[in-house]
């Protein structure tokens, strides 16, 4: 089995964008405090792992971790420490918002043991990072960047989103030319998706902005993948980029079945094989339930060999170089993908949404911008 990446949630921000349906809350000192205190407790008092287990990524997520301070990161750290075996060169990424940052938090972040920056670009148009409700500037982002390069951090990415409220084709080919420019070695770049719960949603029902066009969106996500190809970028994945090498370790885990520890509110995990559960959403209960008990677990799921089945092929279509190896896939899940769904497969080859080359199913380029379809199939 691989080996097991943990997730640490971070739910403090500045302020909420009005596109995040994400458990975070505006930032308190105390709260914060005892919230880390929490997470350490939680890892340490961890059962559902062998005392030797070796993990390989930890990943801070959030929220806006880097509000934390350097040692409050590195007690999360050796909390992981004392609890699992870290592997020699493992992936440790922190999440962070550009301007929330210092040279002087940064080598701070590194000396506690991050080796890998994240964080939300965006957009680099002002317009539309006040339309969001984002708290930095461009110049910030390109301020943030910067410092990560002086103190020595050599695996950065950050995020763009495409089809903004009243975004334009030009606006975004803008926003991809200096992404690319400033040469991080991963980008994420997402099509905007408007959830019922968000203030973005309530301006949309209001009338404030339009709702994104798909066409245009498709045309941004063609423009995309053509741009990242030349520039030297691979598509690994759906919405993820990355110069060669230079892949999410961490994230790679949730699409290929490993194992993966979630601690902090709302925190989500996977045992690698059928087991799921997840932790309290809200972040003074979740606080509350492990001084109490040391958990805060809140919802177990046990997935049936169909939905074993089935996820596995569709997180792995997401990997679009990678594919889904078709005898591997039927060995381990007693499922004939070929025979099981050949009504399907014809249909979706007809229309260029996928190929299948000798054993391995993969996604084209039209089958990535219309995924959900073809992943429905499977489901």
């Amino acid at each position: 089995m691989s080996r097991a990446g943990i997730y640490i949630h971070i739910p403090f921000c500045r302020a909420r964008c009005s596109y995040c349906d994400f458990a975070t809350g505006a930032y308190e000192g105390a709260l914060a405090e005892r919230y880390v205190r929490a997470v350490a407790r939680e890892v340490e008092a961890f059962a559902r792992a062998a005392a030797d287990e070796e993990v390989d990524t930890i990943y801070f997520g959030g929220g806006t971790p880097s509000l934390l301070t350097h040692a409050q990161v590195a007690r999360v750290i050796a909390s992981v420490r004392r609890r699992f075996r870290v592997a020699e060169g493992a992936e440790v990424t922190l999440e962070m918002n550009p301007g929330t940052v210092t040279r002087e938090t940064l080598r701070g972040f590194r000396d506690a043991g991050i080796n890998r920056a994240s964080f939300g670009a965006q957009t680099f148009d002002e317009r539309e990072l006040k339309r969001l409700g984002r708290t930095h500037t461009a110049d910030d982002t390109r301020r943030t960047l910067a410092l990560l390069r002086e103190t020595g951090f050599t695996n950065i990415s950050f995020d763009l989103i495409a089809g903004l409220p009243e975004q334009t084709l030009g606006a975004w080919e803008r926003n991809l030319d200096e992404a690319l420019a400033l040469r991080p070695e991963h980008l994420s770049l997402y099509l905007l998706e408007v959830h019922e719960s968000t203030p973005l949603a309530d301006q949309i029902r209001q009338g404030r902005y339009r709702r994104p066009d798909p066409d245009l969106a498709a045309e941004m996500y063609r423009v995309m993948v053509e741009r990242t190809r030349r520039a030297g970028y691979e598509q690994y994945e759906i919405s993820n980029f990355c110069l060669p090498g230079r892949e999410s370790r961490h994230n790679l885990k949730y699409w290929t079945g490993a194992p993966y520890y979630g601690f902090g509110c709302s925190a989500h995990s996977f045992d690698g094989q059928a087991l799921r559960w997840s932790n309290e959403r809200d972040a003074r209960a979740y606080v509350a339930s492990v001084e109490e008990k040391g958990s805060a677990v809140v919802t177990r799921d046990e997935l049936d060999a169909r939905d074993r089945r089935a996820e596995a092929l569709f997180l792995g279509l997401r990997l679009l170089s990678r594919g889904v190896n078709l005898s591997e896939h039927r060995a381990r899940y007693h499922c004939d993908v070929r025979a099981d769904f050949a009504e399907d497969l014809a249909r979706f080859n007809e229309a260029g949404l996928i190929t299948i080359d000798g054993d391995v199913l993969r996604l084209t380029p039209a089958g990535a911008l219309l995924s959900n379809e073809v992943f429905a199939a499977f489901v």
